[in-house]
């Protein structure tokens, strides 16, 4: 029990730090807690509203991730180099694809609950 509290703080910890020191993560934690409320009524019926939900959290894990990984580079050097820059592009892919993700989700649900599918 210790040790599962031990880790919820750290990791409370880790998305606080992200959440002040990282604009990226910011907008994604608020259209997160935005989508929230507003999920109840966008989504068609429960399954889509935990499949929109689970895909904003998804995307904010990415982000984490990418930031993460920026970071680290960052701390083994700042010069520009070209791999840690390719490194550094591919965190941002996997962000541009887990937002995909979720902009097709919501777009989806969207459509299903105003009757377009």
């Amino acid at each position: 029990m210790k040790r599962l509290l031990s880790a919820t703080i750290n990791s409370l910890r880790g998305l606080r730090y992200a959440i002040v020191r990282e604009a990226a993560v910011r907008e994604e934690a608020i259209v997160f807690a935005l989508a929230v409320p507003i999920g109840v009524f966008v989504a068609p019926g429960p399954v889509w509203y935990v499949a929109m939900i689970v895909a904003l959290l998804v995307l904010l894990a990415v982000e984490l991730l990418n930031t993460a990984i920026e970071k680290l580079a960052d701390h083994v050097t700042r010069e520009h180099h070209p791999e840690i820059g390719m490194i550094k592009d591919f965190g941002s892919a996997a962000v541009f694809c887990a937002l995909c993700l979720a902009g097709l989700v919501w777009l989806t649900a969207t459509a299903v609950r105003v009757g377009l599918i």
